[in-house]
Formats: C-alpha cells, sequence, structure tokens
C-alpha cells in the first residue's frame, strides 16, 4: 500500500491510498480518480514529505479518515447531520415530492434527495424553491 497526497485543479489538497504505485498511475491514466472535495476529476499528485520517525521524535496522533480534517470539513458534517436529522430522504422520487409539497397535494414538510439535473431545472423555472445541498447523499449499499 502507498499514500499519495493529492491536488485537485481548485486546489484542494487530499491524501489517499493506493495498493502500488502502477495502481495509481493505472487508475490516474483511465480518469477513475476525483478529489475528495469537489469530486472533480483533473488530480495530480501534490508535493509530500516523507515521514521519518527518529527515537527522540514524538509521534503525533493521526486522527480517523472518518473524523472531520479541518474546520470546513466540520461544518459540512454538522449539516449533513442537521439534514438527515430534520428532513425526510425521499431518494430519487425528489422532484415528484417537492412538486407535490408545492402544489399542497403532499404534506409540508423539509425533503431532500437526488434529482436530474434538467428535473432541478424545471422544478426552479415554475417556482419550486429548491437548493443544492454541498455533500453527497449516504447511500445504502446492501
Amino acid at each position: 500500500m502507498i499514500r499519495y497526497a493529492l491536488k485537485c485543479s481548485d486546489g484542494h489538497v487530499f491524501e489517499s491510498w493506493f495498493q502500488s504505485a502502477e495502481a495509481y498511475e493505472r487508475l490516474a491514466r483511465s480518469g477513475r480518480i476525483s478529489c475528495a472535495v469537489c469530486g472533480g476529476g483533473s488530480v495530480e499528485k501534490a508535493i509530500m514529505a516523507p515521514r521519518v520517525s527518529t527515537a527522540t521524535a514524538v509521534r503525533d496522533i493521526e486522527r480517523p479518515l472518518s473524523e472531520p480534517a479541518n474546520e470546513r470539513e466540520k461544518a459540512l458534517a454538522e449539516l449533513r447531520r442537521r439534514v438527515e436529522e430534520n428532513a425526510d430522504y425521499v431518494g430519487l422520487s425528489f422532484a415528484a415530492e417537492a412538486r407535490a409539497i408545492h402544489e399542497g397535494s403532499a404534506p409540508s414538510r423539509a425533503i431532500y434527495g437526488e434529482a436530474r439535473p434538467d428535473d432541478a431545472r424545471q422544478l426552479i423555472e415554475d417556482g419550486v424553491e429548491i437548493a443544492p445541498l454541498p455533500f453527497r447523499i449516504h447511500r445504502n449499499a446492501n
């Protein structure tokens, strides 16, 4: 296993593990590496200092990957928690459910889900108040 510091064309820096240097190169050539922050596909290796430890060095405790890395990630995690706690997930039927709430044929409530770009555009043009979420929806992989 090898860990690389990566950087996208928007300047987001993040780390990722790969099976080997060759595995990274294969994935990069095929365009299958995307930014962990914005999802952009233009990613390259960033400068990374090697980890060198000495007998007298005090090793920092690394944070688990499941914890936010910075204040921005903490804010996004808090926003996600609040959305998931206070809104109903309606999945791929978001556009139909948002329209039904807007028209009064479904009970008024906070919802979140997924919509195709053309469906979202049509909702906006029809005066339905929606907004994109700045995070990806957790999906069950059963």
